[in-house]
């Protein structure tokens, strides 16, 4: 009997302790400072973001950090153990519960053409780390530029070029395409392998490959979306340029002008007839709130249209959209509206971005719209004189700083005219 108590006394100590330790887990407040979130998706490598969490005068905010990028969260709803925020421009937002002050898991989802997708997070404070892992010293330095060749499904290999910077293990660059840039990648080369991640707030990125060599990179595999991902592979090499495919967005034989009719995020008709756009320079931009290189442009020309002294150019974007329902559509692309100060129309065009017919549908006059961005450029005539097809933003700076000269020497001629 004496035996018998003793062992319910010590089970039941053993139950309050762990009951203890639940609840002063459950209890700790949340942590400010550096979180490290891990976006799993089933079947691919994980998307690693460092995440800065502040309670500001009892407002808890969150900066998501991409080499040079800050992205800003201004507004985190508590709700007892749980987080809710949207990202400020795309269509997605997390989900998160709070395991204890250190811990969160939770979901992050975001719009997609068939409705919304979701991806499992976790996140863990005090983690400064980009990548976590062993702090094994790097084989290599793979700073420089070079030749990428991207796997597609049928075998074939489409070109890109890579800039890396490295500094001891922490590398950071671009990958560079035809239509734009893969933005702020951050990541590790961990002996000879090297992990590279992006999150813009929609679009989670993330590479590994293995360093053969001081030229050669072997075993690439990146992953945007779903599996299996795409293999890729490169070389060094300094002078590496890139080709523009031959099918690009431009005027078809006999046409001058553009014609269409729009709504507005208020379903107010727009047209290029309106007197706002007659005798301005017009530049009208193919974009979609889902695209991360259109949100750099947008930042660009809003910031270009709200500095101008005088009226002189007008600037009207046409969306493309994940869905044709306007509601979603004009959610969305409020977003990009508050996010940069738009001050010029956005309109709606009503057809899907994916449409391999959307050209037809809405531009007839141009022969099709293959890159997001796309933005052409009208005299004061209201005659097409430049179609520029994709973008390249800040986080590809060369690129960017070519692409500012040519556009800002387009515009004086223009203007001058």
């Amino acid at each position: 009997m004496p035996q018998f108590c003793g062992m319910f006394v010590l089970r039941l100590f053993l139950c309050c302790a762990a009951f203890l330790q639940v609840s002063y887990l459950q209890a700790q407040p949340l942590q400010s400072g550096s979180w490290l979130f891990t976006l799993n998706r089933t079947g691919g490598l994980p998307v690693y973001v460092s995440v800065n969490l502040q309670n500001t005068h009892g407002q808890w905010q969150a900066v998501f950090r991409n080499d040079t990028e800050t992205i800003e969260v201004p507004s985190i709803l508590m709700r007892n153990d749980s987080l809710f925020f949207d990202m400020p421009v795309f269509e997605s937002s997390f989900r998160l519960q709070m395991i204890n002050g250190r811990k969160l898991v939770g979901v992050f989802t975001k719009g997609v053409s068939t409705g919304y997708q979701e991806w499992q997070v976790e996140a863990k404070f005090g983690v400064t780390d980009r990548i976590p892992g062993s702090g094994l010293k790097a084989a290599f330095n793979i700073s420089g530029k070079w030749s990428m060749s991207f796997q597609r499904p049928d075998s074939s290999w489409r070109p890109a070029i890579a800039e890396f910077v490295q500094t001891e293990n922490r590398l950071t660059g671009t990958i560079i395409n035809p239509s734009g840039d893969y933005r702020f990648l951050e990541g590790i080369v961990r002996g000879n392998n090297l992990y590279l991640t992006a999150f813009d707030g929609a679009h989670s990125y993330a590479f590994t490959a293995t360093i053969a060599n001081d030229s050669t990179i072997v075993g690439g595999l990146f992953f945007s979306g779903n599996p299996p991902g795409d293999a890729f592979k490169a070389s060094k090499n300094a002078q590496a340029t890139l080709e523009m495919p031959a099918a690009l967005a431009e005027l078809k034989p006999g046409q001058t002008t553009l014609s269409f009719r729009f709504p507005d995020l208020d379903s107010n008709i727009v047209s290029l007839t309106d007197d706002r756009f007659k005798g301005k320079v017009t530049i009208v931009q193919i974009m979609g709130s889902w695209c991360p290189n259109c949100m750099d442009e947008t930042k660009f020309l809003s910031d270009y249209y709200n500095g101008q002294k005088m009226p002189q150019v007008e600037v009207v974007s046409l969306a493309y959209e994940l869905s044709t329902d306007f509601a979603r559509s004009a959610a969305s692309l409020r977003k990009f509206k508050q996010r940069f100060n738009v001050r010029y129309p956005m309109l709606i065009t009503g057809v899907k971005s994916a449409d391999p017919d959307k050209a037809a549908k809405t531009l007839p006059q141009l022969t099709d719209i293959k890159y997001f961005p796309t933005t052409i450029f009208i005299d004061k005539q209201g005659r097409v004189r430049k179609v520029h097809n994709g973008f390249y933003g800040p986080g590809a700076p060369g690129y960017f700083e070519a692409f500012k000269k040519e556009f800002y020497a387009t515009m004086q001629a223009l203007l001058a005219e």
